[in-house]
């Protein structure tokens, strides 16, 4: 049997690096990455132990994880206080 052609519209899908659509799934793709910019959007300036304590079953290295690939990918920032103990602040 032969394949029907694909339609002109739907070719802009076919190509695994120029998918409008793919590249904004894979950043989101985490499964903690959502929540986490849930919890930062309602707050200006959030503390890791505060995002830890709103998020309960999120380890702290898969959160360490997800704040540097949300960081790395310019959708959050990321401020470090020059204080001892280091202050750090998510927004």
């Amino acid at each position: 049997m032969n394949a029907l052609p694909l339609k002109e519209n739907l070719k802009k899908y076919t190509g695994i690096a120029s998918c409008p659509v793919r590249n904004v799934i894979s950043r989101f793709s985490g499964k903690w990455t959502m929540l986490v910019l849930c919890v930062l959007a309602e707050n200006e300036a959030t503390r890791f132990n505060e995002i830890g304590r709103a998020i309960p079953d999120i380890s702290p290295k898969v959160l360490t994880d997800t704040l540097k690939s949300l960081e790395a990918d310019g959708l959050i920032s990321r401020k470090l206080y020059a204080e001892i103990p280091p202050k750090v602040e998510y927004s």
